[in-house]
């Protein structure tokens, strides 16, 4: 019979190789794409509004640097967003994302979770990527402090989170992370949980935007996850874009697909003026 220490070694290699592998497939997904901002992807907001970088708390050893837009104006906005950025890290894309969320009335704090870094291709996302998965205690206590600087600055305020791909996993770990503190959490094609155990502590209302050819997020896993949070009476809103592929919201990738990203932004916009202000 094995031993408790060996079983406990088998779950952690179990655990790490699960990391990699899924570090691989993004790698293999995008593998043709590149994080060079086009004309789709600096979109201006629909108002006016104001950005720059922004320190929102401390790490081990550097300040937390992200970038905070917020609509022009003497009027503070009295809701918030964690903006969650891919695996290329907080680029232009981001940052122009970021800026059309502040358009639509939020102070939208994007967060950096590569400490600076930014990859300009493929290898180099990856290996960041694998940064990342390596210390995730460091991620969560990133976006803790997110959390609170959005919380003073608005006041007291409803804080929302919304992410794509990478950005769009830590979307939802923030909200599981955060359950009763998150008001609303929006997914783009992020990896996952299905499990009830973990489902059943959220207590915000969940929007997923999926694409129907994603290797990386099955359509089972979908299903189980919508299926298990309204079985959990949870509120959740998914939807399976058709003949799309991971990452159709990314117009600097391969896989941009213009009307599923208009109708998915329009979705995503109306969840979050519906349930954060």
């Amino acid at each position: 019979m094995p031993t408790l220490l060996a079983c406990l070694l088998l779950l952690i290699g179990s655990v790490a190789n699960a990391a990699d592998d899924a570090v691989e497939a993004t790698a293999r997904v995008h593998a043709d794409d590149t994080p060079i901002a086009t004309p789709m992807a600096t979109t201006r907001p629909i108002a006016g509004v104001t950005a720059d970088a922004t320190v929102y708390g401390r790490g081990s050893s550097r300040d937390l640097t992200g970038y905070l837009a917020r609509p022009s104006g003497d009027s503070a906005p009295t809701a918030g967003l964690i903006v969650i950025h891919e695996w290329w890290g907080l680029n232009e894309n981001i940052r122009g994302v970021t800026e059309r969320l502040a358009g639509e009335g939020y102070l939208a704090l994007a967060v950096d979770l590569y400490g600076g870094e930014v990859a300009d291709n493929p290898k180099g996302a990856m290996s960041l990527m694998q940064g990342l998965q390596s210390n995730g205690d460091a991620a969560n206590d990133n976006l803790r402090q997110a959390f609170t600087y959005l919380e003073e600055a608005t006041g007291g305020g409803r804080i929302g989170v919304i992410g794509w791909c990478l950005g769009g996993r830590w979307s939802l770990n923030t909200a599981l992370l955060l359950p009763d503190q998150i008001d609303a959490a929006v997914i783009y094609y992020g990896t996952i949980v299905t499990d009830p155990d973990r489902l059943v502590t959220l207590q915000m209302p969940i929007m997923g935007n999926f694409a129907e050819n994603d290797p990386l997020i099955p359509l089972d896993s979908v299903t189980a996850f919508e299926t298990n949070l309204r079985e959990l009476g949870k509120e959740v809103d998914v939807k399976v874009y058709t003949g799309a592929r991971h990452a159709f919201s990314n117009p600097s990738g391969q896989a941009y697909d213009a009307e599923a990203a208009a109708d998915a932004w329009q979705r995503s916009t109306a969840f979050l003026d519906r349930h954060l202000r």
